[in-house]
């Protein structure tokens, strides 16, 4: 009887493994740009200013409801992501939010932005980290650009798009 409990429990394990829903996803990208760590974190904490550097949003919109603060990405294909301030740090210069509602393709989305100075004089880094699921939260099948793949391919689209752009406005200043 014993042999016999051991002998289902390991077939069904196999089955345990893949019934744990979505594995967290991370999306980290890094970008050295030519301009005083201060201009850079201007221009990055400017929550209301990522129209300016993020090619795909057209406009934004920020509002306060009680303590949070939130930003409305109108983006230029008529889609909207909804985000909400965590913490704006002017001396550890990092900014962290998270996306409340949208249409990526993601859940529990929290990222920061983070600006620190550079390898040479004059020059600073910024780390742009994203964590996250896939939209779709339950266990297979998944729905076709509910998964893994697309989730991590959209936000490293934003991330590609965002930071050769911040460098390419702060770099023309």
């Amino acid at each position: 009887m014993k042999k016999l409990l051991v002998l289902i429990a390991t077939a069904l394990l196999p089955l345990t493994a893949a019934a744990h829903g979505p594995s967290p996803q991370k999306v980290e990208k890094e970008i050295v740009i030519k301009a005083d760590p201060a201009k850079v974190w201007a221009m990055v904490k400017d929550f209301g200013g990522i129209h300016k550097w993020l090619p795909p949003v057209a406009s934004t919109k920020v509002e306060t409801k009680g303590e949070d603060t939130f930003r409305t990405l109108t983006l230029k294909d008529g889609g909207t992501i909804l985000e909400r301030l965590k913490s704006s740090d002017d001396k550890d210069m990092k900014l962290k939010y998270e996306i409340v509602e949208g249409v990526l393709p993601v859940t529990n989305y929290n990222a920061t932005m983070t600006v620190k100075a550079g390898p040479g004089a004059g020059e600073t880094t910024v780390v742009w980290l994203a964590r996250f699921y896939r939209m779709y939260t339950l266990n297979p099948p998944i729905p076709a650009g509910q998964d893994d793949e697309s989730a991590v391919k959209a936000v490293t689209g934003v991330f590609d798009a965002g930071l050769p752009n911040l460098k390419k406005v702060l770099e023309a200043k």
